[in-house]
């Protein structure tokens, strides 16, 4: 049985009237890549902060680790928020270590695993440049480096692919799937679906301060197939009984979905009757077309 680096148990917060989190529980498994999703204003940030202590929650239990969460266990967590805050007359190297040794480092251990990322983002020339001499990518590496730099248990970005251009993004990317690999839990909130299709093992969504869907990813996929198939014909003109619908055309291309009971290869025998077929595919949802469909059934 897979271990939860963190679990929340019913946790309520409240600003004034307005209800930011309403009774919600989350299971987030050890070394995997936590999606946190939800539209804007649905309480992530709020949960997020309350996570890293920030904040604390009205009601609920948080636990980390196997225990309950303290104090101290801050050092243990690493936290990008979306609003990034570096001082920008100060120079890039002096800011990176200041920032390493406000997470318990020593300034030689600082410096070497600075140095280390620096070099390995090929942003070392960067070291003695001011902040306000970069631009927002270039310091979106800098937080991405100060967050993760102290090797914390859990970490937890918000979107971190802001800001950057296609190939960084990939960089990003790819440096959290290995951070992954070498055994860090990490919550990962953002807008870009096709990012959490690529890197995500399980998600949750929340909507209005309610978690209203939340598992493995594969699973939920799997839960929200709905006998959709992609068809190309040699015909432009297709026929079909009741039992199958035509969702959209475009040209010789259909969107089918199939009822009552009937199954792809009944699709395909009514198919033949109609020409030859070039290709066909089941439509297996994607995490944009689960996020649209979960947040408007609500």
């Amino acid at each position: 049985m897979q271990k939860n680096i963190f679990i929340a148990k019913d946790i309520v917060k409240q600003f004034g009237n307005y209800t930011a989190l309403n009774y919600v529980n989350l299971e987030i498994p050890e070394k995997s890549i936590f999606g946190l999703l939800g539209p804007n204003g649905a309480g992530k940030t709020t949960l997020m902060r309350i996570i890293n202590q920030i904040i604390a929650p009205d009601s609920g239990s948080l636990i980390f680790d196997g225990n309950k969460l303290k104090r101290e266990d801050i050092a243990k967590i690493g936290y990008l928020p979306e609003e990034r805050g570096l001082y920008k007359k100060m120079k890039v190297g002096e800011q990176a270590l200041y920032l390493a040794k406000l997470k318990g480092m020593s300034n030689k251990e600082a410096i070497e695993k600075l140095k280390y990322w620096f070099e390995k983002l090929k942003i070392l020339h960067w070291w003695n440049k001011k902040v306000e001499e970069l631009s927002k990518g270039m310091a979106q590496k800098i937080q991405f480096v100060v967050t993760i730099i102290h090797e914390p248990k859990l970490l937890i970005f918000d979107e971190p692919f802001s800001g950057f251009d296609p190939i960084n993004a990939a960089i990003i990317r790819k440096e959290i799937l290995e951070l992954r690999k070498n055994g860090t839990s990490i919550i990962l909130s953002t807008h870009r679906m096709e990012s959490v299709e690529e890197i995500c093992d399980h998600i949750a969504l929340i909507d209005k301060g309610v978690c209203i869907l939340q598992g493995e990813i594969e699973k939920i996929k799997n839960d929200f197939r709905n006998s959709t198939f992609l068809v190309e014909l040699k015909t432009e003109n297709l026929s079909l009984p009741k039992n199958f619908e035509i969702i959209k055309k475009e040209n010789k291309e259909y969107q089918i979905q199939t009822k009552d009971n009937t199954s792809a290869n009944d699709l395909l025998k009514v198919l033949l009757q109609n020409g030859e077929i070039i290709s066909f595919k089941e439509k297996i949802p994607t995490m944009e077309d689960i996020f649209i469909k979960a947040v408007n059934d609500e």
